[in-house]
């Protein structure tokens, strides 16, 4: 269990960091918020994908003290 919530917490960071780094006309078509001819980034999808990955890192955190 441990190494699932890490694993997914480290695919939502590098999420985050992809709708950071990239605009949104050059986002991969399967993400959300890939627009064409956007060519702002999406602040509001990497918040949440980054808060989610903190969190999802936090809980493995805590599933791996016990």
């Amino acid at each position: 269990m441990k190494a699932i919530v890490t694993i997914l917490g480290v695919i939502f960071l590098v999420i985050a960091a992809v709708y950071f780094l990239v605009p949104a006309d050059s986002l991969p078509s399967f993400l959300p918020g890939h627009v064409d001819g956007l060519a702002r980034i999406r602040t509001k999808h990497g918040m949440l994908s980054g808060g989610l990955g903190v969190i999802l890192l936090v809980i493995s955190w805590f599933l791996g003290r016990k």
